[in-house]
C-alpha cells in the first residue's frame, strides 16, 4: 500500500498481474484503509492512500489515479466538496469516483452523485461487490477516455453539459477558447451556465445555436445531441469579430505566436501552462517573451500584462 505522501510515485502492476489499475482510496478509517488495500492488491490493482479530502485532491493531480475510492465523511473537506473540486478539474474530470459511507438516506446518496460520483457503497465494505462495481465503472472509464482522446485528436471544439448547464467533459481546445473569452471563472462563468440551462430547458434541436452574451470574445453554441445519463453535446464556435490575439497583434505589431504569447500571459498564465495551450515547450515560450519585452519596451511580463489588459480593454 503506497502511503499518503504525495510525492511517492504509485508501482505498477507487474506484468502477470490481471489490471495494472492504480486506485486511490481516501479514508479516515485505518480499518477501512486495510480492508480495501488487501482486497485490491489480491486482485493486482495498485493502491494509493489518503486520510483526507485535501490529501486527495493533491495526489489525484500529481498521479492521476484510475478511480477513485471517496469516503462521504471526513473531518476538514468532506467527500462531497472534494468531489466537487475534481469534477472541477479539467484534467480530473474523467476519474471516475466511488462514494463508501455508512450513510444511507436517500438524500445523502443523491448529494453523492450530484456531486460528480458514479455509485454509492454503503459501509462495511463487502469486498466482492467493491471489486464487481469497480470492474464495471473501470471499462466504463477507458470506453469513455478512449472517445475523448479520439475527439481531442482531430482538434474539434466539443463539450458536453447536464440539463443544469455545467460542462462534464470538453476538448482541450475547448477549455482554452472558452478561457480566452474568460468563461470559465467568476461571474462570466456563473452567467454561461445560466444562460445554458435556460436555453437547454427549452429543448433546442440539433442545429440550433446559442450565442454566449458578455464574454471577452463572441462565442456561440451549436446543439449537436442529447446523449445517456442526461447530457447534451455541443460545439463552441467563434461568432465572429477579431480575436484577442489578433487584436494584440495589429494593435502592438507583434508577430502571430507572440501576440498568443502575450494574450496568455495577459489572463495570468504561466510559461508552462502556455506551452501546454499553444504545444510548445516553456524554453520557447520564454524566448517569444524576450522578443515582446523588447517591443514593447518593458523589462517583465508583469508589465507586459498589463499593456495586454489595456489594448484588449480600451475602456476600463
Amino acid at each position: 500500500m503506497n502511503t499518503c505522501d504525495d510525492t511517492a510515485s504509485p508501482a505498477r502492476a507487474t506484468a502477470d498481474t490481471p489490471t495494472g489499475d492504480i486506485v486511490l482510496v481516501v479514508d479516515d478509517s485505518p480499518d477501512t484503509l486495510s480492508l480495501i488495500n488487501d482486497t485490491l492488491e489480491q486482485a493486482g490493482i495498485d493502491v494509493l492512500v489518503a486520510l483526507d479530502g485535501s490529501q486527495a485532491l493533491n495526489i489525484a493531480r500529481r498521479l492521476r489515479p484510475d478511480m477513485i475510492l471517496l469516503d462521504a465523511v471526513m473531518p476538514g473537506l468532506d467527500g462531497f466538496e472534494t468531489c466537487r473540486l475534481l469534477k472541477a478539474d479539467p484534467e480530473l474530470v474523467s476519474i471516475p469516483v466511488i462514494f463508501m459511507t455508512g450513510l444511507t438516506d436517500s438524500e445523502d446518496i443523491v448529494r453523492g452523485l450530484e456531486s460528480g460520483g458514479v455509485d454509492y457503497l454503503t459501509k462495511p465494505i463487502q469486498p466482492n461487490e467493491l471489486l464487481a462495481r469497480m470492474k464495471v465503472h473501470l471499462n466504463n472509464a477507458r470506453l469513455t477516455s478512449s472517445a475523448h482522446q479520439a475527439l481531442d485528436s482531430t482538434g474539434q471544439f466539443l463539450c458536453t453539459v447536464d440539463a443544469a448547464g455545467r460542462m462534464h467533459w470538453a476538448t482541450p481546445q475547448t477549455y482554452a477558447l472558452l478561457s480566452s473569452a474568460g468563461a470559465m471563472e467568476g461571474a462570466l462563468q456563473q452567467k454561461m451556465i445560466a444562460d445554458l440551462k435556460l436555453w437547454l430547458s427549452r429543448g433546442p434541436g440539433s442545429g440550433h445555436k446559442l450565442k454566449l452574451d458578455g464574454l471577452h470574445k463572441p462565442l456561440a453554441v451549436v446543439f449537436i445531441e442529447q446523449r445517456d445519463g442526461g447530457t447534451c453535446l455541443l460545439k463552441l464556435v467563434d461568432d465572429g469579430g477579431p480575436a484577442g490575439e489578433e487584436i494584440l497583434r495589429e494593435k502592438l505589431s507583434l508577430t502571430k505566436r507572440e501576440s498568443e504569447v502575450l494574450f496568455w500571459i495577459g489572463n495570468g498564465k504561466t510559461n508552462r501552462e502556455i506551452g501546454e495551450i499553444l504545444d510548445v515547450s516553456p524554453r520557447t515560450v520564454n524566448k517569444h517573451l524576450e522578443g515582446i519585452f523588447s517591443k514593447l519596451g518593458v523589462e517583465n511580463r508583469t508589465a507586459a500584462a498589463g499593456i495586454a489588459i489595456r489594448a484588449l480593454n480600451p475602456d476600463s
